[in-house]
């Protein structure tokens, strides 16, 4: 189940979010009604970090092997491009 919680939770029941978060699932704080931040554990963050860090690993090493450098245009139209199937 989402846990919603006040960000005052975070003083105020620390220990309660820290079992939920070590528990594995993310605490959702928000501020004046409105979302402010996620605590999550560090294993959490790794999981969803290291990939992207080992994608952009792989394209520095890609860049390093060849000369062609793309406009940020370029790039952008491509990815409309591959979204909208063109």
């Amino acid at each position: 189940m989402m846990q919603i919680r006040p960000v005052s939770d975070l003083r105020n029941k620390f220990t309660e979010i820290e079992k939920t978060v070590n528990d594995g699932q993310p605490v959702y704080l928000t501020k004046n009604g409105y979302g402010a931040m996620v605590v999550m554990s560090l294993e959490q963050y790794s999981l969803l970090t290291d990939s992207i860090e080992k994608r952009l690993d792989e394209a520095d090493l890609m860049a390093q092997m060849n000369e062609e450098r793309l406009s940020h245009e370029t790039v952008f139209q491509n990815i409309r491009g591959a979204i909208h199937g063109k």
